[in-house]
């Protein structure tokens, strides 16, 4: 457990999560171009990075030094800063961008706040968060001790709490990677898993993932291949409803897996994913 800096308020700092998230995601609904631009591209042709996913960042980037000008900032795109304070924001402006590009209701603007380096395996976690679907109008949000709340557009905010049942009745969510190595392991290991579950789910945005892992329209999700600004509000919005979020052996999520459930599922799933991996063997990704 990484200690709060004195005098900070996570229910301060979701609510500044949630404020920010709500603009990026308006930004990012409301100036998409009809014909949207490609600026680069990351790990392959098939992960595209759109211009209106650098924006999303520079807003978020911009906003949150405004409001909170000695924390530090970590997000998918291009821009950082480091922490003064103990505290830094880690950010996804669009999470789910391919869902984005074919306009797939289903991405999410994801910001958290965290302690501890988010640029090192388990040496941080988030004390406050928030992830909006800006089409759909849900919204997430966590704080440290403060439990999770979804609400859509103006509503009142309810709280969530996971769903515990048998592995076999589990609605599961996965994800894939870019990679075509990756996605080929990443099949091969389901292949063991989807006998064992009530049926699979890939929604593309693995911060909607573990949200509705959070309220229980998902049952247990896992995915290798995540970063930290993938899980960071995600994260928090699980474990605040009483889901366990861990990697395969019970240590903070990371790129090797996240893997997130109410407890019995979790322990099941993960056992289940553990043989499945003996037997399809070691990862091969370039």
């Amino acid at each position: 457990m990484h200690a709060l800096p004195p005098g900070v308020d996570p229910a301060e700092l979701a609510r500044i999560a949630l404020t920010v998230a709500v603009e990026a995601g308006r930004l990012v609904v409301d100036e998409r171009p009809a014909g949207l631009g490609v600026a680069e591209t990351k790990s392959s042709a098939t992960d595209i990075v759109t211009v209106m996913d650098q924006r999303s960042q520079d807003h978020l980037l911009a906003r949150l030094g405004e409001l909170r000008p000695q924390d530090g900032f970590a997000g998918e795109e291009r821009g950082a800063r480091a922490s003064e304070s103990g505290i830094t924001w880690v950010v996804d402006p669009i999470d789910g961008t391919v869902n984005y590009l074919y306009e797939i209701p289903a991405y999410a603007v994801s910001v958290a706040a965290v302690v501890g380096d988010p640029g090192v395996d388990g040496a941080w976690q988030p004390v406050a968060g928030a992830v909006v679907n800006p089409v759909t109008g849900e919204r997430y949000t966590a704080w440290l001790g403060g439990g999770s709340w979804r609400s859509v557009g103006d509503e009142e905010p309810r709280r969530l709490h996971v769903t515990e049942t048998s592995l076999g009745q589990a609605l599961c969510g996965t994800g894939f990677g870019y990679d075509a190595d990756r996605r080929a392991w990443q099949a091969a290991v389901l292949t063991h898993v989807l006998p064992r579950v009530r049926d699979i789910r890939r929604l593309g945005s693995a911060a909607l993932d573990l949200c509705r892992v959070a309220e229980g329209s998902l049952d247990v999700y896992y995915e290798r291949g995540l970063n930290p600004w993938d899980v960071a509000a995600g994260w928090l919005v699980a474990t605040e409803a009483g889901a366990v979020v861990s990697d395969l052996h019970g240590q903070a999520p990371r790129a090797e897996l996240t893997l997130a459930g109410a407890p019995v599922l979790h322990t099941s799933l993960g056992t289940a994913l553990e043989r499945a991996i003996e037997q399809v063997g070691p990862e091969n990704v370039r």
